[in-house]
């Protein structure tokens, strides 16, 4: 949601998924998380890129998970440790959770 706004807002917005959050970025899992009145997980994902937002997954965490390979959603693209760096020291600003 915060990512969609920021592009609403003509901001640069990018999603870095590390650690055990990569498990929902395998097909079929994301469709199963709802909350409350909120669309599913895979609805804002593919909303988010729908708007423009890339998705990165972190390559030492699907390997820290012990996936050598692994399916992803579509649209997602598995990136080196040292792009969420770069991505930080670029940055105007960082949200974290």
């Amino acid at each position: 949601m915060l990512a969609q706004t920021a592009k609403a807002m003509d901001l640069k917005a990018t999603v870095y998924y590390l650690g055990t959050g990569l498990r929902i970025l395998r097909p079929g899992e994301a469709e199963r998380i709802k909350l409350g009145n909120f669309p599913t997980v895979k609805e804002m994902i593919d909303k988010t890129l729908e708007a423009g937002v890339e998705i990165l997954v972190c390559e030492a965490s699907k390997r820290m998970l012990g996936w050598e390979k692994v399916d992803l959603i579509p649209g997602v693209k598995i990136v080196g440790a040292a792009t969420l760096n770069d991505l930080v020291l670029e940055a105007d600003a960082t949200q974290w959770f």
